[in-house]
């Protein structure tokens, strides 16, 4: 399946979605060489929020990842409203809409350190290494474990640099 990410960014900053990107493109973004096969997102859980969301990712065609091809889905603001993490397969890719974040809460919460970077053209926030970091070893996973190290090294390098400034 072809990765279009910029696409996804695009529809989500047209549709004027509050979202914050999150996971290893975040990592990706600052700076941290680390391997991603997906996007994940934050998103501000407000209705509007919401309607605006399933409005950029439905021309995509967004489907539950994992979950057998004839399961009814559909990807509006109620679905939206009724669940909270989302984990889809779109034309474009595979995309993670989180409401909630293991270890750090929700949008609120991670806006509140977020980085504003330039992503595919986009101005967009981007979750701080330091929340990143809090995120990953909260989830406890091994593939989260591992990339902690680079996530680590990254924000001392980053300390390293400020101090010297």
């Amino acid at each position: 399946m072809p990765q279009d990410y910029a696409r996804v960014i695009r529809n989500l900053d047209e549709h004027k979605v509050e979202f914050v990107i999150i996971g290893a493109m975040a990592a990706v973004s600052l700076g941290v060489p680390i391997i991603t096969r997906d996007l994940d997102i934050c998103y501000r859980r407000s209705k509007p929020n919401m309607a605006a969301l399933a409005n950029a990712l439905g021309p995509l065609h967004p489907k539950l990842r994992g979950a057998p091809s004839d399961l009814p889905f559909k990807f509006d603001s109620a679905t939206i409203e009724h669940g909270s993490n989302f984990t889809l397969v779109t034309d474009v890719g595979d995309v993670d809409v989180l409401g909630y974040i293991t270890g750090v809460d929700g949008y609120d919460q991670v806006i509140k350190t977020a980085e504003t970077l330039e992503v595919y053209g986009v101005h967009v926030k981007v979750m701080s290494l330091e929340t990143l970091i809090k995120a990953k070893k909260a989830t406890g996973r091994t593939k989260d474990k591992l990339q902690l190290l680079e996530l680590e090294a990254a924000l001392r390098l980053k300390r390293e640099q400020a101090k010297d400034l």
